[in-house]
């Protein structure tokens, strides 16, 4: 199971205030339950009869409920508070307080019905949400808001919220903690790509080095005959056409470095790499490195990112972990004639099968082919990527202000024609000017991650409100 693929699991707090009818704390909780057990969402929450009703009002119900928490804190990803009537402020921040799980937090209050405002069947809970929310602002916890101030918990606006939520959830748990492999040293031609690995590692990011002749030895004793080779060229000749002049021996080597590469990322507990892709693994070993990228990141959900990119990994990493889809890297790389709201961004590349409408061709990288020699450069992943929606997403270490930052938004890949080699995505952005007026002026690489969905609100909710870092949402939809 890949790390985007893990179940959510959120702890439940049900708030409730003794004035109020304690019935509507009961079957509120029972509705919430319900429901995310019907999503697939796995649950902790205190046993129904070890407080009033099964809600938290009381300090000594919050000491039950943090303790439990504290008791589950590897397995819980977020909490999910609702309030089915007033609640109590007090018992709600401190299990919060007391549980120190720091872990995203989402609020969520009870509709009142119009017609059912008297003194048994009122809920105030549009008042009660504004107090929690005081107590958390003061308690320094940051929590994340419902679409609407109050909602019915079998609404569509609620779904929707737990989805994203969710997304949140699993991008915070997914980066505190990721190890990024460094395979090989980044090319000297790149400065681009450079980063701080201790800013990394402030966030929980650990990055894992090794020298590139490592993996290259680990491929060239792979034997012929292996199963595991076997398998691999299966999987090869299943992913994309491979035209007819490229020899076997060219796509057993690309199947070798796949495997050498699989095996050092499992044996290292790495959720994504970045590739010495340009061009030592050509000279010295005899293929491109694309391939093996694409597979990792369509078939493990492992993105893998070009030129030692490790910020750029980070990056793709995180969309990966927000939508479950596989990310691709890119280059912001064209103009599209006069059209100022698209551009052209394209790769060798090491895009997924996912991202293409149509057959792929396995064959050899054009620009490194022409100078290299195209006998020592096969593994290119060629195609035009699919029309639909899009969303893209870049961070980095800024080393000189010491802090982590990035921008996202949300955009579309289009089925305008663009008749260039390699992998091509023309994308259309409201706004493209802005956007990279803030890349060039704020001195982003040219590097960017994308990915088949939207999901930029959820990206941001995690890393800008969970994980501390400046990031700038273009067209923010708030």
């Amino acid at each position: 199971m890949s790390i985007s693929e893990k179940p959510v699991t959120f702890g439940v707090i049900v708030g409730s205030r003794g004035f109020f009818n304690p019935t509507l704390a009961a079957e509120g909780r029972q509705k919430l339950l319900s429901l995310l057990q019907e999503k697939g969402f796995q649950t902790v929450i205190t046993d129904e009869k070890a407080t009033l009703n099964g809600a938290i009002e009381t300090l000594a119900d919050a000491r039950k409920c943090a303790a439990l928490f504290s008791k589950r804190k590897a397995t819980i990803d977020g909490i999910v508070v609702s309030l089915p009537n007033f609640g109590d402020e007090l018992g709600i921040v401190q299990t919060l307080d007391l549980a120190g799980l720091d872990v995203p937090v989402l609020v969520h209050a009870f509709d009142d019905d119009v017609g059912k405002v008297g003194i048994r069947e009122r809920r105030d809970a549009f008042c009660g949400k504004i107090s929690v929310c005081n107590n958390l602002y003061q308690y320094d916890i940051p929590w994340t808001d419902t679409t609407e101030h109050t909602c019915a918990v079998d609404s569509l606006e609620f779904a929707a919220d737990l989805q994203q939520f969710a997304a949140v959830c699993r991008v915070v748990r997914g980066l505190r903690g990721a190890r990024i492999g460094m395979i090989g040293a980044r090319p000297a031609a790149f400065q681009t790509v450079r980063f701080s690995e201790k800013l990394l590692q402030a966030t929980g990011i650990t990055v894992v080095p090794v020298d590139l002749s490592e993996i290259l030895s680990a491929a060239e004793k792979i034997r012929g005959n292996a199963k595991e080779l076997q398998e691999k060229l299966a999987v090869i000749r299943s992913y994309g056409m491979i035209p007819e002049r490229v020899p076997e021996e060219h796509v057993q080597r690309q199947a070798r470095l796949s495997l050498a590469i699989d095996h050092w990322m499992a044996e290292n507990e790495c959720v994504a790499s970045a590739v010495q892709c340009w061009e030592s693994v050509q000279k010295n070993y005899g293929c491109a490195a694309c391939l093996s990228m694409s597979l990792m990141g369509e078939m493990e959900r492992k993105p893998s990112a070009c030129e030692v990119d490790v910020a750029g990994a980070v990056s793709m990493l995180t969309l990966t972990l927000a939508t479950g889809n596989a990310a691709g890297f890119l280059d912001w790389n064209n103009n599209y004639g006069t059209d100022r709201e698209k551009c052209v961004n394209t790769h060798c590349s090491n895009f997924p099968r996912s991202f293409f409408g149509s057959d792929i061709e396995l064959s050899e990288l054009d620009v490194l082919g022409a100078s290299l020699g195209r006998d020592r450069c096969f593994g290119a992943v060629k195609g035009k990527v699919a029309a639909g929606p899009m969303t893209y997403f870049r961070m980095d270490t800024d080393d000189r202000m010491g802090d982590i930052r990035g921008y996202v938004g949300n955009g579309e890949f289009t089925d305008d024609p663009f008749a260039m080699d390699g992998g091509i995505a023309v994308c259309r952005i409201e706004g493209l000017r802005k956007l990279l007026r803030h890349v060039t002026q704020q001195g982003y690489e040219h590097h960017v991650a994308m990915v088949r969905t939207h999901c930029a609100s959820a990206v941001y909710e995690a890393t800008s409100k969970y994980l501390g870092w400046d990031v700038y949402w273009h067209n923010a939809e708030q």
